[in-house]
C-alpha cells in the first residue's frame, strides 16, 4: 500500500494540474494534454514514481480526460452549430486509423524516446502558437483524396505519441485550409474523442511496469479522476477570462511557456 503522505501529496498535485489546465483550456482554447503531460510527467517522477513507462501512463491518462472533455465540447459546440460534421465524416476514419496505429507504436517505445518526441512536437506547436498568423493559408478548402488520406492518419498518430486531442494539430491545420476559427476549434473537439476512444481503450490492456498507485492499464485512476473535476470547474472561469481581457498576449506567453517545457522534455530526453 502507498505511503498515506504520499498519496496526500500525489492528490494536492493533481489538483493544482487540473486547475490551471482547466484556466488554460478556457482562457487560451488550447488543449488540456499539450498541459497535462508534463505536468503528470513532473508530478509523477517528484513523487519517485520514475519507471521505464511512466510517459505511457502521463499520455494514456491525459487522452482518458480528454474523452469527457472532447465530448461536452463537442455536445456545447454542436448546439450553436458549429461543429462541421461533413469535415469529421471524411477525416475521422483516418485519424481513428493512425490513433490505433499510434498505441501500438507508443506501447513498445521507452519512455525516453517519447519524452523527445514530446518534446520535438511541442516545440512545433509551441513555434506555431508564438510566430503563426491568422492569414496564413495551404488551400481555400480542406483536402481531400491523397492529401487527406496521409494527414489524417498523421494526425491521429501524433496526437497519441503526445498524447493530445484534436486542438493542437486539428485547429491550426483546419485555419491554413481557410475553416472559420470557431468553426474550427468546435470539429477539433470531435477530433479529439475519434483520438481518444480507441487509443485509451487500447492503453487499458498495457501491462505498465513501477506505475503510479491505482493505475489500470496506462490510465491512472486518480489523476484522471481529479483532474475531471477540476478542468469542469476551472474552465468556465478561463472562458470569463478570456473574454474580460485580450487574449493574444496571453497566448504569446504561453508559447514560450511551451516552448520552454518542450526543450526541457527534449533535453532530460537527451540526458543532458
Amino acid at each position: 500500500m502507498p505511503d498515506t503522505m504520499l498519496l496526500i501529496q500525489m492528490l494536492i498535485l493533481l489538483i493544482v494540474i487540473g486547475g490551471a489546465a482547466g484556466v488554460l483550456a478556457g482562457l487560451l482554447g488550447v488543449g488540456g494534454g499539450i498541459v497535462l503531460v508534463p505536468a503528470f510527467f513532473y508530478a509523477f517522477q517528484t513523487l519517485g514514481y520514475d519507471g521505464p513507462q511512466l510517459m505511457q501512463v502521463c499520455l494514456a491518462t491525459s487522452l482518458a480526460t480528454i474523452i469527457v472533455t472532447s465530448v461536452r465540447s463537442v455536445l456545447s459546440h454542436n448546439k450553436k452549430g458549429a461543429v462541421d460534421w461533413h469535415i469529421l465524416r471524411g477525416w475521422g476514419i483516418g485519424i481513428a486509423i493512425g490513433a490505433v496505429l499510434g498505441v501500438l507504436v507508443a506501447s513498445s517505445l521507452r519512455s525516453v524516446v517519447l519524452q523527445g518526441i514530446f518534446g520535438v512536437l511541442g516545440l512545433v506547436i509551441g513555434v506555431y502558437l508564438g510566430l503563426g498568423r491568422a492569414h496564413w493559408r495551404l488551400g481555400q478548402e480542406m483536402p481531400r483524396g491523397v492529401t487527406r488520406a496521409v494527414l489524417s492518419p498523421m494526425m491521429g498518430f501524433l496526437s497519441v505519441l503526445m498524447g493530445i486531442g484534436g486542438g493542437s494539430f486539428g485547429v491550426p491545420l483546419m485555419s491554413l485550409y481557410n475553416t472559420p476559427i470557431h468553426r474550427a476549434v468546435a470539429t477539433a473537439a470531435g477530433f479529439g474523442v475519434i483520438i481518444a476512444v480507441p487509443s485509451v481503450a487500447g492503453f487499458l490492456f498495457l501491462d505498465v511496469v513501477d506505475a503510479p498507485p491505482f493505475t489500470l492499464g496506462a490510465v491512472n485512476g486518480p489523476a484522471f479522476a481529479v483532474v475531471i473535476a477540476m478542468t469542469l470547474m476551472t474552465a468556465p472561469l478561463g472562458v470569463k477570462l478570456a473574454h474580460a481581457m485580450d487574449p493574444k498576449p496571453l497566448k504569446r506567453v504561453f508559447a514560450v511557456f511551451l516552448t520552454l517545457v518542450a526543450l526541457n522534455m527534449l533535453r532530460k530526453s537527451l540526458g543532458w
